[in-house]
């Protein structure tokens, strides 16, 4: 059975990632890309579907012993768990070096105190677990091949092979280093380099190091902003600059319920606020790169604009369900691809519009396209703004006018409207001054809701929506305004959980409710940091500071975190690790830091 979604650490190449748990085993990889097909997808259903684990050996029938310490190597991705047995203590490192050739996963045990009986147990299921590849010797390597793949084993220890698992067993001493990796290649070429362990090793630590030097901020949250950076940039695919906003799928934003989703792709949104806050970090460079992959991925349609693309730029993502997988504690369907790449979500608009102003405004060499795409949008915008969508949460029912959809439309001008007038494009200044005035007079009309003080989700509702609070995040209306209070105040009134985190927005439970889905799900972490932030604009900044350190407490032992927080179960839940918590987390203590709200 998979481990707690917290359990969990993250190694990766940025090209793609693994899961590491607790006890040592390697529950979710895909190769060679986050959106490949998993060779080990016991993460989602049971060891019949792949995994890896390396870790003291353990009486037949037990549960493999869980670390009793782990951590990332200084500011790093290369993983760190240490056991504590009867007979000693060993060290396991595992890390993915960045890639200049073929893939490769590195696990190396070191004996610290004693002697450790150890097994290595490496089941590889292609297809998200539904293949069992043939697995043979050649010249002295191990390699499994499946159709158009192959992952080879290689290893100084003996291995053997028993009830289609590849097996280990060995004894490490102080002073010993032993070193296992798997590298994944084309099953038509010829085999991949024989690996050197320790080499990468250097070369993965070097690499992190060097790009951590480059971070601006020095604030009293250091250590988590700087955790989330690596994050990011552990999800971003290099290749390209498209930047995934989870590694995984399916994990659910309900334990057993059906609000599982495919998260391998480039959201938009979530690349747009990626962005934003590596540029606020020092991080230009993969502005750059992002700026670029927007480009490619639109070029030709802007005016069809997909809210997500493929990590390259891809269009086609179609839905699919995998029901040979159990689900992550029985929670299925288990999807891959995802169907709401083709849905309208017009706060897109607003979110590209407002990434590609921050990244004029920070000084990224202009590229005259990207004023050519952001003028085209607009000119989209002008003709469909008024017009219904799925708005931010990609909701499955009826199309609706969103509130949060308007206001990043309004932003959207707004900011070209700057980019106009900064004398760096060329448009219809008057007339895009008057689109602005319209629909924030649209907005005040029809999404305020004056006897209760308060913007509503969607035009003619009653329900509330957590996007709301980012009105005063984007200037719409400045933070002292009286409606800005109210929706605050609304917000934490009716949908704060019991431990005062914040949820997206009303769910009915066993009845569809106003995204089309039955069920509920948990708070929604990044709404929580909106919450932080709002309080901190509006002056309530020991509050701020005081739910913000509370988020923080949320993150694992390694300072990653999912989608959600369960407050009934008092656990993660959701993809994971999610790039939508962790770049809220960066700004947030980018403002607390700025207002001096920290401390105590």
């Amino acid at each position: 059975m998979a481990g707690r979604i917290e359990d969990y650490a993250l190694i990766g190449d940025m090209q793609t990632a693994a899961l590491v748990c607790r006890d040592g085993t390697v529950d979710w990889l895909c190769l060679p890309r986050f959106d490949s097909h998993a060779i080990f997808a016991g993460l989602l259903g049971t060891g019949e579907h792949g995994f890896w684990r390396m870790g003291p050996a353990y009486a037949p029938g037990a549960e493999p012993p869980t670390a009793a310490r782990r951590t990332y190597r200084g500011d790093s991705l290369i993983l760190e768990s240490e056991w504590d047995t009867g007979r000693g203590t060993v060290r396991v490192t595992d890390f993915m070096p960045p890639r200049d050739g073929a893939p490769q996963l590195i696990r190396i045990v070191e004996g610290v105190s004693g002697r450790v009986p150890m097994r290595s147990e490496l089941r590889m299921r292609f297809s998200y677990g539904r293949v069992v590849p043939w697995v043979h010797k050649h010249e002295g390597r191990t390699v499994a091949v499946a159709g158009p793949d192959s992952v080879w084993f290689d290893t100084d220890v003996e291995t053997y092979g028993k009830a289609l698992t590849t097996y280990a067993d060995f004894t490490v001493a102080p002073g010993d280093r032993i070193a296992f990796t798997i590298s994944w290649e084309p099953s038509h070429k010829q085999p991949p380099p024989l690996p050197e362990p320790e080499q990468s090793l250097e070369a993965t630590e070097d690499f992190w190091r060097d790009w951590v030097e480059h971070c601006t901020y020095h604030g009293p949250y250091r250590e988590a902003v700087v955790r989330s950076l690596i994050t990011l940039k552990a999800l971003t695919y290099a290749p390209t600059g498209g930047i995934v906003a989870a590694p995984t799928t399916s994990l659910p934003e309900e334990i057993g319920g059906v609000r599982n989703w495919d998260y391998r792709y480039t959201w938009l949104r979530d690349a747009a606020i990626t962005l934003s806050s590596l540029l606020r970090t020092g991080y230009r460079e993969e502005a750059r790169a992002w700026r670029e992959w927007l480009l490619r991925a639109v070029a030709g349609d802007p005016e069809n604009l997909q809210i997500m693309y493929g990590i390259a730029g891809e269009r086609e993502l179609g839905e699919a369900e995998l029901d040979w997988l159990p689900g992550y504690e029985n929670s299925t369907p288990v999807r891959v691809g995802n169907g709401a790449a083709h849905q309208l979500q017009l706060d897109v608009y607003g979110e590209v519009t407002e990434a590609l102003h921050l990244a004029h405004m920070t000084g990224l060499a202009r590229n005259d396209y990207a004023s050519v795409l952001q003028l085209k949008l607009i000119r989209y915008l002008e003709d469909h703004w008024q017009e219904p969508d799925e708005g931010i949460w990609e909701v499955r029912g009826p199309r609706r006018h969103f509130v949060h959809s308007k206001v990043m439309a309004w932003v959207a001008v707004d900011r070209t409207i700057k980019l106009i007038e900064s004398g760096d494009a060329d448009g219809p200044l008057e007339r895009w001054k008057q689109l602005r005035d319209d629909i924030h007079r649209d907005v005040c009309e029809k999404g305020y809701d004056k006897e209760r003080n308060t913007f509503t989700q969607s035009y003619g509702s009653r329900e509330l929506d957590a996007s709301l609070l980012l009105i005063p995040q984007m200037g719409f209306l400045p933070p002292d305004d009286k409606r800005v209070i109210g929706t605050i105040e609304a917000i934490q009134r009716e949908l704060s959980t019991s431990d005062g985190f914040i949820l997206r927005y009303p769910t009915d439970g066993k009845d569809e409710g106003v995204d089309g889905l039955p069920g509920d799900e948990g708070a929604f972490l990044a709404c929580s940091f909106w919450m932080a932030d709002d309080l901190a604009m509006i002056g309530r900044v020991d509050e701020a500071r005081r739910l913000f350190e509370k988020l923080l407490s949320l993150r694992n032992d390694l300072g990653l975190l999912a989608e959600e927080w369960d407050p009934r179960l008092q656990r993660q839940v959701g993809n994971f690790p999610q790039a939508f918590s962790h770049v809220p987390l960066i700004d947030t203590a980018l403002r607390l830091t700025a207002s001096g709200a920290y401390g105590g």
